[in-house]
């Protein structure tokens, strides 16, 4: 399953299920494959998000080890793992853009 969020605001923003469900979580909503984030919820969404996004490269930080080069021990290259921050900035975009012009998000 897919989820698409919709907003008169922007073009659609199309997720992956787990993705999604991820972020309509952090901001409190149900996964239902059908919703809304009302025009007065996108603040509080967007704080949610935001806070969640800091939580994690927190987290990311301490764990990426002390080489500044991104080179594991064996002379290989770690694999750039696809962080939260990178994620949610679609949604996020949308949600900003979206509480400029006072429209909901649909999904």
């Amino acid at each position: 399953m897919l989820y698409k969020f919709k907003s008169r605001a922007t073009a659609d923003v199309i997720m992956l299920e787990a993705n999604g469900r991820q972020l309509l979580q952090i901001i409190g909503k149900s996964p239902d494959p059908h919703g809304i984030v009302t025009a007065a919820q996108i603040p509080a969404a967007l704080q949610a998000l935001e806070a969640a996004v800091a939580e994690d490269e927190a987290r990311a930080r301490p764990a990426q080890g002390d080489g500044d080069d991104g080179e594991e021990a064996d002379g290989g290259h770690a694999a750039a793992a696809v962080r939260l921050h990178q994620r949610a900035a679609p949604l996020i975009d949308m949600l900003r853009r979206s509480a400029a012009e006072k429209a909901d998000v649909t999904w």
